[in-house]
């Protein structure tokens, strides 16, 4: 490639980069009033900076060659900062190693810009392999902590490549630029995932979901847990209460675990967590809503049945087929939450809801009954309410 066809190529790569980028978003209105999805993905792979991607040198890239390849962006922790909506994703590479990068918005919907170079994450004395799924928590002590899955060659398996051990990576920022690594979290479960700091003390301590594990993939008996330390800059966690257990022929049968950290509302902390189930084309990832007691956050009063997203259209089809993921919401100061939730392990998507839709959700959306039988009455009451509802106030309806 001679050198204007070059310069002519990389003005092509930024243009159709900016585009995307300057590209409105739209929501979706034929939904079920309890969220808004959007049209386009949030942030994709093509989002990523071109010079994250290509050398940009023509003395050593005639050809404008991609040198260092983003198979993915996904499972991003969110926080608004500064007066910008941030996302701090799950960047892949080609090279199936993942890195933190922090892109930003100014309304939290579309024209997602990243920052001009990735997170440099400092290591601790026993550097990980992989880090990812980041969870950011604004703590009342003034900090903003990410905790994230370290992890690691399983060193007691040399002839198992494919053995690792995921522990709880623990960092703490003011800006998102500039981190310091703290210690891993310490616990008697073999490995963790999915570990979430809660926003506030409890009885004076640091609250952390947790999900004890007794193997890389396998979860055991447990489900969402909790634990509490007196710190965070040795975090070290005793006996782990199970806040939410799997369930048989549940969307969480599987296993689950905590997403974002919680958001406080008049009637209860609300989360946000993840449910895999076994089907016949594979395990399906959706997400669900739980809510726990103000005072005792780790005690579950509330579940509405089933689940509350769900993968639809082209989100089922990527990486990892059929799921879909959150590590991130965004409480605004008007009560609008924003829900950032990956799909397929591939790209990032945005819904839209307020607390007083999740609150509403909550209070009025039935438990599972837990038998086909009880479901079918579940509904069959709900439908002869309709059904007399109909006659009466709209008998035009019904004909």
């Amino acid at each position: 490639m001679i050198r204007h066809e070059f310069d002519r190529e990389l003005k092509r790569l930024f243009k159709r980069q900016e585009e995307l980028i300057i590209r409105k978003n739209r929501a979706i209105k034929k939904g079920n009033g309890i969220y808004e999805r959007y049209a386009y993905p949030a942030i994709t792979r093509d989002h990523v900076p071109v010079f994250w991607r290509y050398d940009l040198d023509y003395r050593t890239n005639p050809e404008l060659l991609m040198r260092l390849g983003v198979n993915t962006t996904f499972n991003a922790g969110a926080i608004k900062l500064n007066g910008k909506y941030c996302m701090v994703l799950r960047t892949e590479g080609f090279d199936v190693k993942s890195f933190f990068a922090v892109a930003e918005s100014p309304n939290g919907i579309d024209s997602w810009v990243f920052r001009d170079r990735p997170v440099q994450m400092p290591v601790n004395e026993d550097p990980e392999t992989n880090v990812y799924d980041i969870r950011l928590t604004q703590h009342e002590d003034g900090w903003i902590y990410g905790l994230f899955c370290a992890e690691r060659k399983d060193k007691s398996k040399p002839g198992d490549s494919s053995a690792a051990i995921a522990s709880c990576g623990i960092s703490r920022t003011k800006d998102l630029v500039h981190w310091e690594r703290l210690p891993d979290l310490k616990s008697e479960a073999e490995q963790q995932r999915n570990c979430v700091l809660h926003p506030e003390f409890v009885n004076g301590k640091y609250m952390i979901y947790t999900r004890p594990q007794s193997g890389f993939i396998e979860t055991g008996d447990s489900g969402i847990s909790a634990g509490f330390s007196d710190s965070m800059t040795n975090a070290v966690i005793g006996e782990e209460i199970l806040v939410d257990p799997r369930q048989y022929h549940t969307v969480k049968e599987v296993k689950n675990g905590q997403g974002p950290p919680p958001i406080k509302s008049d009637i209860g902390w609300i989360h946000l967590a993840h449910g895999v189930r076994r089907t016949a084309a594979g395990l399906r990832y959706t997400l669900y809503i739980l809510l726990t007691d103000l005072n005792e956050p780790w005690k579950v009063i509330k579940r509405p049945s089933g689940h509350f997203i769900e993968p639809m259209g082209e989100e089922r089809v990527g990486d990892v087929s059929n799921v879909v993921f959150s590590n991130g919401w965004i409480k605004d100061d008007d009560g609008t939450v924003f829900i950032y939730y990956a799909s397929s392990d591939t790209r990032m998507h945005v819904a839209t809801t307020s607390v007083e839709k999740l609150v509403n959700y909550i209070q009025n959306t039935p438990e599972d009954p837990g038998r086909s039988e009880l479901c079918v009455k579940q509904r069959t009451e709900m439908i002869d309410k309709n059904l007399a509802l109909l006659k009466k106030h709209y008998p035009d309806l019904l004909e």
